[in-house]
């Protein structure tokens, strides 16, 4: 009865109970939606001040500024390398695997046109670029806006450390208060599996199983190529670097249990900065990298919309040359970038790539609703551990890592089995 203590069983139950429920229960889907709306909820009030005081006491407190600088773009350049291996991954399996072959899309249910989130005309990566300075910052921290509060961060962060000893006291503040906050998530986390269970439930009842009968394979191909980025790429990352994946994802086991369940890498980026935190990763590094990597390296996200993209030229019967397929890679690399902190931005994205490509109906969009909800457990799951890897990789590369205590916290997990 001991292991009924411990949180991620807890998660499983929950997981577990949700399937059922809304299996047996379809009609509970808006209550289980509000259950789980409500623990995402519970996790973003906390997340803008947790990411905003984990950078200011991160970059307050690094001796050497240029470090900081240094640390940041080694985490845009790795960022950019990996997304785009991500990219390449996901063109070659859907080319290999074809899931879209054979898919006639006036048979697919719930593809209707007039279904397609937003207007149809994509993202304007000029105003992306313009978001990323707040006009009001009060209004980022209200909206939850990641990479605003990062850059506002940064700036405050660098302010702070000029004054000296005089912004010893704020320092002394902003650590209490962050101590505050985690103890606060710390309450908060005690009900994730009510949350995995909201999230399971309302998955599995409002979209039941009928929609993977025509787009199953499509969904398959998702998951193997997905696991393929994770236990290979990820995995002789790590393995370079001189860390275990395997040890790293057992760590994180509860984190990966709950984003599973709510369908949402977001609602575990406050544990994963303050575990990674307790594994000896400095905390300027994991306050600009964890941050940063939910904005522009979403590895998951990036595998989805080129597998989308050729699923839908097969859907329609639409060849794509060798050069199509790398302006493929060179729209995605941008229009990627602008799906940071956007509700429903996998449609925006493909939407602005598509007709940027102008050979594949904007239109076939339609066709991905019934299953999107299906496959955004993968994309949430794969951003997550691709954000948490990158961290330890930059840390490891800056020297910025206690690789005793990271091995003492890591790979003896026995002791912590139901933390943070």
């Amino acid at each position: 009865m001991k292991y009924l203590k411990v949180l991620y069983v807890q998660v499983i139950i929950g997981i577990i109970a949700g399937v059922i429920v809304g299996w047996l229960f379809p009609s509970f889907s808006p209550v289980a939606k509000m259950i789980s709306d409500m623990f995402i909820n519970m996790i973003r009030m906390v997340i803008a001040p947790v990411i905003f005081f984990t950078i200011v006491l991160g970059i307050a407190g690094a001796g050497d500024m240029k470090k900081v600088g240094r640390v940041g773009g080694k985490g845009l350049l790795y960022f950019e390398i990996v997304t785009t291996i991500a990219i390449i991954i996901g063109l070659v399996v859907a080319n290999i695997i074809k899931p879209g072959a054979g898919v006639d899309h006036n048979t697919v249910a719930g593809a209707n046109p007039t279904a397609i989130p937003g207007d149809g005309k994509g993202l304007d990566w000029h105003e992306f670029v313009l978001h990323i300075v707040p006009t009001n910052i009060v209004d980022a921290f209200a909206k939850g806006d990641i990479i605003q509060i990062l850059f506002f961060g940064i700036l405050f962060s660098v302010g702070l450390k000029q004054l000296g000893s005089y912004g010893e006291t704020v320092t002394a503040t902003f650590q209490k208060l962050n101590k505050v906050l985690f103890n606060v998530l710390k309450i908060v986390m005690k009900v994730s599996p009510l949350g995995a269970f909201g999230g399971m439930a309302y998955t599995i009842g409002k979209f039941g199983f009928t929609s993977l009968a025509l787009l199953g394979k499509l969904m398959l191909t998702f998951y193997i190529t997905s696991l393929l980025f994770i236990f290979v790429i990820l995995n002789l990352i790590a393995w370079y670097y001189g860390f275990s994946l395997w040890k790293l994802l057992g760590y994180v086991k509860a984190e990966l249990l709950i984003v599973l369940g709510s369908s949402s890498s977001e609602s575990v980026l406050p544990n994963i900065m303050a575990k990674l935190e307790k594994a000896g990763c400095e905390k300027s590094v994991v306050g600009l990298i964890i941050p940063a990597g939910y904005s522009f390296n979403l590895d998951g996200t990036s595998i989805y919309l080129s597998l989308a993209v050729i699923f839908l030229a097969q859907v329609y019967n639409v060849p794509l040359s060798l050069a199509q397929q790398l302006s493929i890679i060179g729209i995605l690399l941008i229009t990627s970038k602008g799906a940071a902190g956007i509700t429903g931005s996998g449609f925006l994205v493909l939407a602005s790539t598509l007709t940027a490509l102008k050979v594949v109906p904007v239109e076939g969009l339609a066709l991905l609703i019934g299953v999107d909800r299906f496959m955004s457990e993968a994309r949430a799951l794969t951003n997550m551990i691709g954000n948490t890897v990158a961290t330890v990789v930059i840390a490891k590369s800056e020297n910025a890592v206690d690789m005793l205590q990271y091995k003492a916290v890591v790979e003896n997990r026995a002791r912590i089995l139901d933390e943070v």
